[in-house]
């Protein structure tokens, strides 16, 4: 599965739709707060993408929650802004939230700096703001438990094994 992960547009729908069209088999957006609107707008020209998206700090007459959870491909993964978690300080309470919750990856924004990090065995990601050009994508292999993260426009972190999603037979 391909996710296609953006955070604080802060009014840029433009470069978030030209990154879709870039990356047309991502069959997921995730989006880390900070432009309300802009992701409404990428939810009505594409219809067909599955979208979860959270509040940011600035995103004050939004109606969504602060935290959004999911699992996809075996993978519990947390979307949030940060800046609940002093992200700008550190990555030590967010790391602290995710490892107590048992999250497999967690995604974030609010620095709107590209992070890409493991933790143990859990991945830390903060794809920048793609107001500034910053995105990053998620593979996920359900057979493998392999999650590939990607930064864009030019860092490619690489394949990460995570907890295995392959139940033994035993």
């Amino acid at each position: 599965m391909k996710i296609l992960v953006f955070s604080d547009s802060h009014g840029d729908a433009a470069s978030m739709r030209q990154a879709i069209k870039k990356h047309r088999s991502a069959e997921v957006i995730f989006f880390c707060g900070d432009g309300h609107d802009d992701i409404n707008t990428i939810r009505h020209l594409f219809p067909e993408k599955a979208v979860y998206s959270v509040k940011g700090n600035c995103d004050i007459f939004c109606n969504v929650p602060y935290l959004f959870d999911i699992e996809l491909c075996g993978k519990k993964i947390a979307i949030l802004h940060g800046h609940m978690h002093g992200v700008k300080d550190g990555l030590y309470t967010i790391s602290c939230f995710g490892k107590s919750r048992g999250y497999d990856i967690v995604i974030f924004g609010h620095t709107h700096k590209q992070l890409t990090t493991v933790e143990g065995d859990m991945l830390l990601m903060n794809p920048g703001s793609i107001r500034m050009g910053y995105y990053s994508i998620l593979e996920l292999d359900e057979k493998t438990g392999t999650v590939k993260a990607t930064e864009y426009p030019d860092n490619d972190f690489g394949p990460v094994v995570l907890r295995s999603a392959v139940k033994d037979n035993e």
